[in-house]
């Protein structure tokens, strides 16, 4: 691990650094400077992967931050087209596209205002900043000095973040206010208890063996005082402003096209998170083919049921208690019995397996209500820190159990975890094996690991197999309706029928879900995109392969 551990101070590992040619040492050596400068701009990810140069910084929230990070990048482009690409093997190859493909997007969302948008109902960076005790490590003095620090350098950063989103104000570049209701508890629920018992000091509950008792009590103190004094003041005036400047300026259309240039803004995200050149429509004839086919495919799994049709099916499925845990400890608990099922049969269908394990948790109360069912959190080795698959223990008559077996394929194994732990033990350069931004990539994989529950035996009964089904059916309904937002000019309404007529989940689910579209327009598509390219490199392989 030491000697594949990306540092600021070496060459990327499984770079072309050893290698003759000068466009290997030039790809090697841009690699390695791209790399610090990815650090440098993603401190807490340096800190997670064991780099220690950025460990009390929190990173640059500022307009003029973004504009140099594009002007930087646009530097980086430009070493990147000089080397010759006939010159490199393979693999240089393949690297070197990847990293043209990220960059190249970095360039082209600066000419747009809505990069100025910096939270979705997904996420944001006081959401983010909220998961810091889970993120950071606490294995020595060191680390928790840093995180004490990162806990002083908050209201700066949030300032930077307020700043930014008034310039979108000004650009006329507001999220819509449907999908906002109850945003505020976001950022009213990390401070709604005393500062001794907040979430940010989580981490000082379990001392770690070697340290001495008086020196963690000080550092707790220290941290304590911070929260009361930085980080719950900034969080106030993050919710002041929310409140006074910006829910009064949010926008009554939902798609993004009635903002400026909000339609080439569209079609730049779809083909960014899809990795192709598709076009806003093209993906929503695409999103009605497959929403025709799986609906085929229901119809089958509801008359096997004892339904003339699925209507009747789903209807019983969203109204029968029986599908619902009574408690977020019983629907945890299910959660977790799948995954141990499924780590039973990953031997079957994979020759090699991560090293790094995961656990289930949880999705923390401030943000449950207003986020989706469910997600992961990769982990690292270097930073001591297991993957989590977070599970959504709000609203328990939402959270139906025959969806269980594929959100747990999807968010853990096969899924998520397998994949990204697994290109972190490649030795392969970090721009790929932390690549986990390519949606198309890790959203296609979790959609298929989905799949893959059939060879495992996973969905054992008609409700399971609907809920497998229904999964699938979301994932094309959201090539449907991302577009006719965005593009054909939907109303989030109509969006929400739409995706109750067609799937078996929830309105609670489908509204989080509707709401996580309009707010962050494009992403959505990535994932049935992705999932039909892997099942056509399969079926090619299954063609030359054969048994």
């Amino acid at each position: 691990l030491a000697a594949q551990r990306p540092t600021a101070t070496r060459p990327a590992a499984g770079s072309a650094a050893i290698a003759g040619a000068p466009a290997a040492r030039d790809l090697a050596r841009l690699l390695d400077d791209h790399w610090r400068w990815t650090l440098r701009a993603s401190p807490v990810l340096a800190t997670t992967l064991g780099v220690r140069d950025h460990d009390r910084e929190l990173g640059d929230l500022t307009v003029a931050g973004m504009a140099r990070r594009a002007r930087e990048a646009a530097g980086f482009l430009a070493r990147l087209d000089r080397i010759d690409t006939t010159a490199l093997g393979d693999e240089d190859r393949v690297t070197r596209a990847i990293l043209r493909r990220s960059l190249s997007a970095l360039v082209e969302e600066e000419r747009y205002p809505q990069r100025l948008v910096l939270f979705t109902t997904y996420a944001g960076w006081h959401t983010g900043f909220a998961d810091l005790p889970d993120r950071h490590p606490f294995r020595d003095r060191r680390d928790v000095e840093a995180y004490v620090a990162r806990l002083a350098a908050f209201p700066a950063y949030n300032r930077g973040g307020i700043e930014t989103t008034r310039a979108a104000l000004a650009a006329g570049v507001a999220q819509p206010c449907a999908p906002l209701a109850g945003y505020e508890r976001t950022m009213a629920d990390v401070v709604a208890g005393p500062a001794e018992r907040s979430r940010f000091l989580h981490p000082f509950e379990r001392r770690p063996g070697a340290f001495p008792a008086a020196e963690w009590e000080a550092l707790r103190a220290r941290a304590e005082g911070m929260v009361r004094d930085s980080v719950y003041p900034a969080y106030r005036a993050l919710l002041a402003f929310y409140r006074q400047e910006y829910l009064p300026r949010c926008r009554a259309v939902a798609g993004v096209s009635s903002t400026p240039d909000g339609a080439a803004y569209h079609a730049f995200r779809v083909r960014h998170e899809t990795t192709t050149a598709l076009t806003p429509r093209e993906v929503h004839e695409l999103g009605l083919r497959e929403v025709a086919r799986i609906g085929a495919a229901m119809d089958s799994v509801a008359r096997r049921a004892g339904f003339a049709e699925r209507r009747a099916f789903v209807e019983r499925l969203r109204t029968d208690p029986r599908h619902y845990a009574r408690t977020p400890a019983e629907l945890l608990g299910a959660a977790a019995i799948v995954a141990k099922r499924i780590d039973g049969e990953l031997p079957r269908l994979f020759g090699r397996l991560p090293r790094l394990p995961y656990t289930v948790r949880p999705i923390p109360d401030a943000v449950a209500p207003g986020t989706t069912t469910a997600y992961y959190g990769s982990g690292s080795l270097e930073g001591g820190r297991p993957g989590v698959y977070w599970v959504n223990t709000s609203k328990l008559d939402q959270r139906p159990l025959y969806e269980v077996p594929a959100l747990t394929a999807h968010e853990a194994v096969p899924g998520h975890h397998l994949q990204i732990a697994l290109a972190q033990e490649l030795d392969l350069p970090p721009q790929r094996r932390y690549a986990t931004g390519i949606a198309a990539f890790t959203e296609g994989w979790g959609l298929y690991a989905e799949r893959l529950g059939i060879e495992m035996g996973l969905y054992a009964t008609p409700e399971e197999e609907m809920g497998r089904l229904s999964y699938e059916m979301w994932r094309a309904t959201r090539l449907v309706v991302d577009p006719g937002i965005h593009a054909l000019g939907w109303t989030r309404e109509r969006a929400i029928d739409y995706m109750l007529e067609h799937t078996a989940l929830s309105r609670a689910n489908v509204e989080a879900e509707v709401n996580r579209y309009v707010t962050w327009p494009g992403q959505a598509t990535a994932y049935k995109v992705g999932e039909l390219r892997i099942r056509a490199l399969r079926e090619r392989a299954e063609r030359a392969l054969g048994d």
